[in-house]
Formats: C-alpha cells, sequence, structure tokens
C-alpha cells in the first residue's frame, strides 16, 4: 500500500472515530463514492456564495434540489477572504459557513474547491495580489514561499470546516474537497519545478485528514489516493478515464454555457446538448456529474477577471438572478430523475456494451433477472435512425440517446424536450430621466505637479496598483519650443482602456480586447508653447486569472512618444508622475458620507467631461421580482447602489452584431432601501445618465411544445411502473403532456396561443398549420385559465375528436402569466 493511501485510509479511521453520531463514511472504489456503505451516482451544480447574496442562498439551493440536484458546489475565494495577510473577512457574501450550513439544511451534500488557485474568470484567478511582493515567489510551482502560503490558506479553510463539523466524517455535508484547479494545463510550463510541485499538494491536502476524499481535476496524473476528474462540455467522449482501476469517473465542470467577455456574442448550449453528454458520460460509468455553472450570478465589484461581464454565466439552468431557465432546467431535472430509475443495475450489475449500428451503441447494466437498464446512443448528428435492441426497435433521433430504465421502455430521450419554455420580460419601475434629480462632479485630471509617487521610467500597472483600483495616472510635462504647433501622440500599452488628456483637454480613447491585449493610441494634439502637461489614464478591466507564471504578468504603458514635423520626442524614460486610482474613488463618493466631501454641481450644469460621478435617488420598486439597472444608455464605468458595487459596465464594447454585450445589471433586493436609495456612476466616456431605468425582471410566459412522438414525465414512470417493470398495460397507459407553470404568485391568465394538430414553429415563432382541431383554444382555455399549474394531455380524446387522421399531432401552448 502507498505512504499517502495509507495516510488517507488512516486519516478517514481518525475522522470517523472522533466525530461522534451522525458521521458519515465517505470513501471510494472504481465505481463510484462510497457514503455509508452505498454506492452512489450524484449530480451537482456549482453555485458560488459571493456571486449571489446571502438572501438569495436558501431559494438558489432549494430550486437546485428540485431539479435532482445531489450536492452542490462551490469554489473557494482565497483574495475575497485574505485581501490582506492575515486580514481574514468571512462575513456577508464572504460567508462560506453560512453557505455550506444552509446546504446542510436543505439535506444537500456539498462539494468545495479549495485550490485554492481558482480561475473561475475571477480577478487574479483567485490569488490575492500581495502575493506578488514576497520576495522570490513563483505561483503554483515548487517554490517554497508559495507553498508556504498556499498550505497557510488551505489549512486555514479546511480548520474552519472542521471547526463547524461540517465534513461528512463528521456528521456534516462536505462530501468532496478539490486542491488546485486544472494544473495539468500548465504543468509543462514549470518543467522540473512542476511535478513535485503537483505531488506536494497532494500529500498536503490529504496529511489535513478531512475524511473525505481529494480531487483534481485536468489533473490525468493526479498521484494517489486523489481522483483526477474531467472539466470540459464532453466529457463522455473526451475523458481518457480515471488513472487508477480503483478511482471513480468524477466531472467538476459540465459547462451548461460559457462564460462572456466584453464584445463577445453569448455562448449558449442547449438543453439537448447537456442532457446528451451527462447521459454518454453515465452510460461509460461515470458516476458525478457537476454543472458549471448551475446558476452563476454576479460578478459583483470589481471581481470579474480580465474583460469578463459582470452579468455570469446567465444561461445557467438558474439564471442570473436565480430565475428558472427553461427548458434547461427542467429537461435535466427529467434526465435526472430518469437515471435514478437506473440506480440498481447501475451501481450493482454487469456492464456489457454492443454496437447498433454504424454510429449507434448500446450501454447496458444486468442486476438480477428483473434489474436491467439501458442506454441507446445514437452518434449521427443528422439522421434519425431505427435500432433494434433486444428484438425489439427504437427510433433514434439524431445525437441523442434513449433510457431504458427496465431495459424495455424508453423513459427519456435526450433531445426530446416536453419541459415548457419559458420568457424572462423587463417592466420599468421608474426612469431616472428628471434632470432636476441628477447631479455630477467631474473627475480631477490630475498633472505631474499633483502627484508625489515619482519614477524616471514607466511603471507597470499591477504592481503599482496593488489591485487596490482599475485606475493609474501615468503624468509628465514637457516645454514645447513651437507655438500652436500640431503633433501626433502615440502610445502603446498593455492596458485594457487607455484614455489620454493633455492640458487637462481630452484628446482620445483606446481599448483592447480578450483576444487583443495591446492596444495603440495615436492622435492628433495641439500643443502649447512652453509647458505642456500629458495625462494618461491606463485601466484594467479585471486581472488576469489564467496561464502559467501569473506572477510575470504585466498591464499599462510601455512607450510615449511625440511625433512632429520637427522631431520625434521618445518619453519613455523620462520623469513621470504617477496616481494610483481615482479621487473619486480615494474619497469613496459613492456612499453617503463621502459623497458629502465634494461639491456636486446640477447636471450639466458645465461642459461635459470624460470621467464623470453622477448620483441620483431613488426607491425601490414594489415587490419581490429581481431588479436591474438599466444602463444602455451608458459607455463605461462602474455603478454603486447605497455603497455597495454592483460591478463595472461597459456598454459601449459592442459585439460584432453591433449590441452591447451587457446592458442589464442586477440589484440583489437585499441591497436596497424602501426609500432614497443612492445610485452612483462612474461614467468614463460620453454615457447619458438620463436613459437610466429601474427595471424589474420577471418570467411572464409559459410555452409547451410537445408531440405525440415525445415522451410522457418521467414522473409517470416512477408512479405506474415503480413495482411492475414488466406490465405493458400500464406502459401504454403513459402519455406525452404539455405541462405549464407560472412563477409562484402569478396565474396563467390569457392564453395567446393554442393548436392540437400540426402548428408549425416553436415556442418564439409559431403559426396554426394544414391541421387544427378548433376546439384547442377552449380546451386550454377551461384547462388552464385562472391556475398556476396544469397539465393537458396530447390526446385526440382531450379535443373532442381527432382533426386530422392519419397525421401525427402536436399540442403547442403560449399563455400569458400575471
Amino acid at each position: 500500500m502507498g505512504s499517502w493511501l495509507f495516510l488517507f485510509l488512516v486519516g478517514l479511521f481518525l475522522a470517523a472515530s472522533v466525530s461522534g453520531v451522525g458521521s458519515r463514511n465517505v470513501t471510494y472504489d472504481g465505481r463510484s463514492l462510497i457514503i455509508d456503505g452505498q454506492h452512489k451516482i450524484l449530480f451537482s451544480g456549482s453555485i458560488h456564495y459571493p456571486r449571489s447574496t446571502p438572501q438569495m442562498w436558501p431559494s438558489l439551493i432549494a430550486k437546485a434540489k428540485a431539479g435532482g440536484l445531489d450536492v452542490i458546489e462551490t469554489l473557494v475565494f482565497w483574495n475575497l477572504h485574505e485581501p490582506q495577510p492575515e486580514q481574514f473577512d468571512f462575513s456577508g457574501q464572504r460567508d462560506i459557513v453560512r453557505f455550506i450550513k444552509e446546504i446542510q439544511a436543505q439535506g444537500l451534500y456539498a462539494c468545495i474547491r479549495i485550490g485554492p488557485f481558482i480561475q473561475g474568470e475571477w480577478s487574479y484567478g483567485g490569488l490575492p495580489f500581495w502575493l506578488h511582493d514576497i520576495p522570490g515567489i513563483v505561483y503554483r510551482s515548487d517554490n517554497e514561499p508559495f507553498k508556504y502560503q498556499m498550505k497557510k490558506f488551505v489549512s486555514k479553510i479546511v480548520n474552519m470546516m472542521k471547526a463547524e463539523k461540517l465534513y461528512a466524517s463528521q456528521g456534516g455535508p462536505i462530501i468532496l474537497s478539490q486542491i488546485e484547479n486544472e494544473y495539468g494545463m500548465v504543468e509543462a510550463a514549470f518543467r522540473d519545478k512542476g511535478p513535485p510541485y503537483l505531488r506536494w499538494a497532494a500529500e498536503m491536502a490529504v496529511g489535513l485528514q478531512t475524511g473525505v476524499p481529494w480531487v483534481m481535476c485536468k489533473q490525468n496524473n493526479a498521484p494517489d489516493p486523489v481522483i483526477n476528474a474531467c472539466n470540459g462540455r464532453r466529457c463522455g467522449e473526451t475523458f481518457p478515464g480515471p488513472n487508477s482501476p480503483n478511482k471513480p469517473a468524477i466531472w467538476t465542470e459540465n459547462w451548461t454555457s460559457f462564460y462572456q467577455v466584453y464584445g463577445d456574442e453569448p455562448d449558449i448550449r442547449s438543453a439537448e446538448d447537456i442532457a446528451f453528454h451527462v447521459a454518454l458520460f453515465i452510460a461509460k460509468k461515470g458516476s458525478y456529474v457537476n454543472y458549471y455553472m448551475y446558476h452563476g450570478g454576479t460578478n459583483f465589484g470589481r471581481t470579474a477577471a480580465a474583460y469578463v461581464l459582470t452579468s455570469y454565466y446567465d444561461q445557467a439552468p438558474l439564471d442570473e438572478y436565480g430565475l428558472f431557465r427553461q427548458p434547461k432546467w427542467g429537461h435535466l431535472k427529467e434526465l435526472h430523475a430518469a437515471i435514478k430509475l437506473c440506480l440498481n443495475p447501475m451501481l450493482s450489475g454487469v456492464y456489457t456494451t454492443m454496437a447498433l449500428g454504424k454510429s449507434q451503441e448500446a450501454f447496458v447494466y444486468r442486476g438480477n433477472s428483473v434489474d436491467c437498464a439501458a442506454f441507446l446512443v445514437n452518434n449521427d448528428t443528422r439522421k434519425t435512425v431505427v435500432v433494434t435492441f433486444q428484438d425489439s426497435l427504437y427510433e433514434l433521433p439524431p445525437k441523442s440517446i434513449s433510457i431504458l430504465p427496465d431495459c424495455k421502455t424508453v423513459a427519456f430521450n435526450t433531445a426530446k424536450v416536453s419541459t415548457q419554455y419559458n420568457t424572462r420580460a423587463v417592466e420599468t419601475s421608474k426612469k431616472l430621466d428628471s434632470i432636476l434629480k441628477w447631479e455630477e462632479y467631474k473627475e480631477t485630471i490630475p498633472t505631474f505637479e499633483d502627484t508625489s509617487l515619482r519614477a524616471n521610467m514607466l511603471l507597470e500597472h499591477m504592481n503599482t496598483t496593488k489591485d487596490k483600483s482599475d485606475y493609474l495616472w501615468y503624468t509628465f510635462r514637457f516645454q514645447n519650443d513651437f507655438s500652436d504647433a500640431e503633433y501626433v501622440l502615440n502610445v502603446t500599452s498593455s492596458a485594457h482602456v487607455l484614455h489620454a488628456f493633455v492640458n487637462g483637454s481630452f484628446v482620445g480613447s483606446t481599448h483592447g480586447s480578450f483576444k487583443t491585449k495591446t492596444p495603440i493610441l495615436e492622435s492628433k494634439i495641439t500643443l502649447n508653447k512652453g509647458t505642456n502637461y500629458i495625462s494618461l489614464l491606463s485601466g484594467t478591466v479585471g486581472l488576469p486569472d489564467s496561464g502559467a507564471y501569473l506572477e510575470r504578468r504585466v498591464a499599462g504603458i510601455n512607450t510615449v512618444r511625440v511625433k512632429g514635423e520637427h522631431e520625434i520626442k521618445d518619453f519613455t524614460r523620462y520623469s513621470w508622475g504617477y496616481q494610483v486610482g481615482l479621487l473619486g474613488e480615494k474619497l469613496q463618493v459613492y456612499t453617503d458620507s463621502g459623497s458629502n466631501k465634494v461639491k456636486w454641481n446640477t447636471y450639466g450644469s458645465s461642459t461635459h467631461q470624460r470621467l464623470t460621478w453622477y448620483r441620483t435617488l431613488f426607491d425601490a420598486p414594489a415587490g419581490k421580482d429581481p431588479v436591474t439597472l438599466n444602463l444602455e444608455s451608458m459607455g463605461k464605468g462602474e455603478a454603486w447602489i447605497n455603497g455597495q458595487s454592483i460591478g463595472r459596465y461597459w456598454v459601449s464594447f459592442l459585439t460584432p452584431k453591433g449590441i452591447p454585450s451587457q446592458t442589464r445589471y442586477n440589484v440583489p433586493r437585499s441591497f436596497l432601501k424602501r426609500t432614497d436609495n443612492l445610485l452612483v456612476i462612474l461614467e468614463e466616456e460620453n454615457g447619458y445618465p438620463l436613459g437610466i431605468s429601474i427595471d424589474t425582471i420577471s418570467i411572464t410566459k409559459v410555452c409547451g411544445h410537445v408531440s405525440e412522438s415525445h415522451l410522457p414525465p418521467v414522473i409517470s414512470w416512477q408512479g405506474q411502473n415503480k413495482t411492475e417493470h414488466n406490465n405493458s398495460k400500464k406502459h401504454h397507459g403513459r402519455r406525452p403532456k404539455v405541462q405549464l407553470q407560472c412563477p409562484p404568485g402569478r396565474n396563467i391568465s390569457r392564453i395567446l396561443f393554442a393548436s392540437y394538430g400540426n402548428p408549425t414553429g416553436d415556442c418564439e415563432n409559431y403559426a396554426i398549420g394544414s391541421c387544427h382541431s378548433f376546439t384547442s383554444l377552449p380546451t386550454i382555455e377551461e384547462a388552464c385559465m385562472g391556475k398556476r399549474i396544469c397539465t393537458i394531455p396530447v390526446w385526440s380524446k382531450k379535443f373532442g375528436n381527432d382533426p386530422c387522421p392519419g397525421i401525427p399531432k402536436t399540442l403547442l401552448v403560449d399563455a400569458q402569466c400575471t
């Protein structure tokens, strides 16, 4: 037995022996995690505690549980908890203990991915920037200064969890922990310093004796006993498998869409595609799937990584506001239910595979004479095929998997969505268009004389700001011997955004992108004869979050030249003055107390200037619907509500389709008072605050689109076939159904469209087809009007008769929720 495995088993024994009543024994083998002696197939979802609020946590976790999840996974954010050495913060949104206890209260398991490097589209990958100043440090390497700090933080988190008895070995919900994150992507870059660090990280983690297993994702050589796990969209196809026959197949990040950066279009992943790859992974003996993200939430403040939107994974099963994203949430719920019908044969039966065609195969689990489950896979992306399995014919849509919990009857197909679709609507609560209610404060453009930090060179941005601000002013002065001369200011930089001022006047701006990181500014300028002042504002939009040697990454201005008719002056090596951050930031003008430290003027009372602060007051919208700030009329900057930053905005950065990446910004209800909420906006460009509005978000429409070839809800299998798998009459009694459900507090108030026959289109664009029952609307109205939930079978008898015999029927219903 290896020394680490021995240490791991000893840790399990010790934790179990001291935990007392209620402790759980969590181990694993080549099939799955084993909890209290029972093998488990588990579905997990990522919900990150700081990307929502404590007031939202109970609802988010409850909705995840209702969606069929067993586990809630979260990253642990080092730079959030230890912003300065030995200064820890676990308050408010940082209260990981409260978050884990809420998971426990709702009867779910937890997985904490400590890292402590997490990437996660989080600024600096979760590492605190003060690490940068430790002499000789090299992050994520066999480097003593880094290992010392890393072990200290990981131990801090583990000991905190132990003190609260949150590990399963103590009776708590935590059944898995992760150390490091996707190190396999950078290990080779560290050469001979990579493998020793990897081994050290594993040994250090196991030595903390949590009593539960540790995992490493995207780490195919994870040292025993740490489990290697897969990240990606297609782990059923790409994962090489556990690196030991004694480890289970685990998928730690199944991307439900993809994070978005400013200037890019959203990357939307369909419910059908997610379900296919989950079913395939499980069919191939996978036992744990975590959705990343199940709820993405919001990158409040300055927490987003470089160029990453404030809205995070809004296309997840639970959207940014915690509303159901349908049909994704419901389709995956059905998938989980179907797979759980197969647990007995899957966890104890004999596993076999067989070819059903050129691109078709079956994965079969046989237990005793009764227990049998099968996954029939069609990998053809274009054609529906009919396959023969156990002397029966099965039709498989393109790129789909049918799940047969009894090896006879299909309970679920990944391509057939029976779940409702919903539409998210926006209602304007308050237009902030009164010129009398806005005030403005112009940010001071500093000159060389205003600065106290000086250097005869261009300083690197991040090492100068220490992540205290997005902004760093570079200023210098010089003599010009020619009157009214025209010049060109040329600046190369690795800043994300750059604004240039000459003698206090704005002369030009430029910015990079996620893919093009070296913007060049070249602007015509007019200089005075005599002394001239040039002020350059370098801005970052989040710090980098990935890659080897993160401590070596740079930002800021690289070269500065002024080109004229007579000469080219290079100011790269020159006397420079620096100011970290903006004066408004230093004075905290976004807070009640700080805003009184400066003189605010009536909106529009003087000539517009880039870099202007705006403030106003507003009342909270009535009701409980999520609140958003509509910043469509603004350019780039940051917004605060009652002193709390709701994040950066960059509306002026358009996608290739010519639209902003994000215009609406989440305002949690817990940030608001009933009246007189202080809204402060920092606008870097030419935004128009009178176009801002306070809006609410809600689900106002629900739609079902189900045909005769769709499957009945999985719950009908559970109700009718739980004890009699072989009763074919009960199978025939199951029918596909349109199921509509309005959000709590709303009922179906109007049927916008109803057609039983062959309606054309889908839930976004529909019309009556050549076959249509004239009783469609009255039948649906009778079944649904005034109700929050209604169910209508796709069945001719429900509509009186068959409107067109011989033609396959479909029911499409679109309803208004009020």
